[in-house]
């Protein structure tokens, strides 16, 4: 097995790549591409077909006369069985059925007589960015290759977008970077083998949610346990984290059950009501063969630690650098025990629960089953009426809802039914955004508005997607920063066959205000202990956070004294800086500084010498 230096300066989990069709002009932008330590690998014909840094465990390639066939990735499918795949291929969009029933998560790639098709993942944790370099049209798993390519700088508009709060879908999958161009999740790039044309075309589209509870658990447990075998078949040791939730301890058994030997890691929470430790030693007296670290809760690093020394080559902001600390720090630990892979149960709460929004239709079409939900939801979230039932009633299509954002940027911050039950929370802007960026911002919404197109028609599933997605741009961040400490991450609840399996179940049985995460409970009945299955809430790191920008706040000054956002007049950096020496200040608990502070790091992580 290579080290990562000889495999190019990549270890497992960190694979980033560019895929060049096989024609004659693709070599000028392969000199534009292909540095001394790059690995490649050909087409059929010998001119490069992908080419970057991986490991050779991330990727499983076979050619043939006519065609080429990889995953890079997490994929348990065998060699045999690709080149099966790759002799029988006369169309490449014959390879949308194989993407939509191999287990994992990885980035497809194919050529055919020159031409090329790549995708990622329908989460969105594999993306696709495509770029016109020197004449040919030029895919990569990242946008950072193809911007370095064209000598390309940030968009400073598209920068003054990732202010908002949250952002808003289609805004927040947009490329930052002139020239370069994110292919939808759900779609695959096609490249004409000359190079001088390319199209994309939807190879995924999500299920409907109409399955029963009893067959959907069903699949949900066989999707998840394909999920964990494909990162534990080879045995070993793996780590996972075992909060005491339901999620990180369902992936805790599963992993227990295969030949890998498991190490359970333990970040006990400093609120003294956290009662997360309970719940992870109760687990793990259920798990006599697997070796339970508790680290201690005081080591823990806070939200908002060493934001100044961030240094990760991101291809785009990410509130991820808040909590970049607390994701890597046990990483060595767990390395150094033998641990070849760390799983979470990161995407539980975004697959295995989901979002109440799918009650504006049952509303409409079971109201008195939709009436007596809502009353419940009203009860456990503390709704107040008048705002949930303006919400319900607002039956404006996406787009105008969207445009309808772009006058109310600086409203306060909306109340929490504004965003269950609608197409999702209305973006906000705060005091510190300057009035150029926010004209900026209101220009994008509409100008967006006036094509998109939700995720989905219901205002529930359209909800689902959005916060998967979301989500995903945050751990692909983290995948790859932890790849960097020599021990790779993976959260089987994102791979697309579980997402497909848990959004399939009817939400009426999915999402109750009476029980918690009703289908992953029926999903890991017989390999989850009921004891362990009755917890029926979750931990919050509030006190994590709000001690943190208390004692990290000299770290805020310093990022607000030297901004690159408010050398481009994005941001007031004084008006930051007050509100850095004031870390109590109303409003900070609601984390309405994270995309700013996203921005600013990202900024800092581009600075020539970084």
């Amino acid at each position: 097995m290579p080290t990562p230096r000889e495999a190019g300066g990549a270890g497992p989990g960190a694979a980033r790549f560019v895929v060049l069709p096989d024609c004659e002009d693709a070599l000028a932008a392969a000199r534009s591409l292909i540095r001394r330590d790059t690995r490649i690998i050909p087409h059929p014909s010998g001119r490069p077909w992908i080419a970057g840094h991986w490991h050779d465990q991330d990727v499983i390639a076979v050619r043939t006369r006519r065609a080429a066939l990889a995953a890079v990735g997490c994929c348990p499918v065998r060699r045999e069985e690709l080149r099966r795949q790759a002799d029988g291929l006369r169309d490449l969009t014959a390879l949308d059925r194989l993407a939509r029933t191999l287990p994992g998560s990885f980035h497809l790639v194919a050529a055919l007589d020159g031409a090329v098709r790549v995708q990622g993942t329908a989460s969105g944790l594999r993306l696709v960015f495509r770029a016109t370099v020197d004449g040919v049209e030029v895919a990569a798993s990242d946008a950072g290759p193809l911007a370095r390519a064209l000598g390309s700088a940030p968009d400073e508009e598209e920068l003054a977008v990732r202010l908002l709060w949250p952002v808003p879908h289609p805004l927040f999958t947009t490329s930052l970077w002139r020239g370069v161009t994110a292919v939808p999740a759900e779609q695959a790039l096609y490249v004409s083998r000359d190079g001088r044309s390319a199209r994309c075309s939807r190879w995924w589209t999500p299920p409907e949610p109409v399955r029963s509870m009893a067959g959907g658990a069903q699949l949900v447990r066989r999707a998840l346990t394909e999920a964990v075998a494909a990162r534990t078949h080879r045995g070993g040791v793996v780590s996972c984290d075992l909060s005491g939730g339901l999620d990180s301890t369902s992936v805790c058994f599963l992993a227990a059950a295969s030949p890998a030997r498991v190490v359970a890691s333990t970040w006990p929470g400093r609120d003294p009501a956290d009662s997360d430790l309970y719940w992870a030693r109760r687990a793990a007296r259920h798990l006599p063969e697997a070796e339970h670290v508790v680290w201690d809760a005081d080591e823990s690093p806070l939200v908002y630690t060493d934001l100044l020394g961030i240094d990760d080559p991101m291809d785009e902001p990410t509130i991820g650098v808040m909590d970049r600390a607390r994701v890597l720090h046990h990483l060595p630990d767990l390395a150094r025990r033998g641990s070849t892979v760390h799983l979470t149960g990161i995407g539980g709460d975004h697959v295995a629960w989901c979002s109440e929004g799918y009650y504006h239709r049952l509303l409409r079409t079971r109201p008195w089953f939709a009436l007596r939900r809502l009353r419940g939801f009203r009860t456990l979230y503390q709704w107040p009426l008048g705002p949930a039932a303006r919400t319900l009633a607002d039956s404006r299509p996406y787009g105008r809802w969207l445009a309808g954002t772009a006058a109310r940027l600086r409203d306060p911050l909306p109340p929490g039914a504004a965003g269950a039950l609608g197409w999702g929370t209305p973006p906000r802007l705060f005091d510190w955004v300057t009035p150029e960026a926010a004209d900026a911002v209101r220009r994008a919404l509409r100008s967006a508005a006036g094509t998109a197109e939700p995720l989905h028609p219901d205002r529930g599933l359209h909800q689902d997607l959005e916060q998967i997605r979301i989500c995903t741009r945050i751990v692909r961040q983290w995948d790859l920063m932890a790849a960097r400490t020599g021990l790779p991450m993976a959260s089987p609840f994102f791979d697309d066959r579980v997402i497909e399996a848990c959004l399939a179940v009817d939400p009426r049985e999915r999402v109750t205000p009476w029980a918690y995460k009703p289908l992953l409970g029926a999903a890991m009945h017989g390999i989850v202990p009921d004891a362990c299955l009755a917890r029926t809430d979750k931990a919050h790191a509030s006190m994590d956070a709000s001690n943190g920008l208390r004692e990290h706040r000299g770290d805020l000054v310093k990022l607000w004294e030297d901004s690159h956002l408010a050398r481009l007049g994005l941001v007031d950096a004084r008006a930051l800086t007050d509100l850095a020496r004031r870390p109590s200040a109303p409003g900070l608990t609601e984390a309405i500084l994270y995309s700013t502070i996203g921005c600013e790091v990202w900024l800092r992580t581009l600075a020539p010498g970084r």
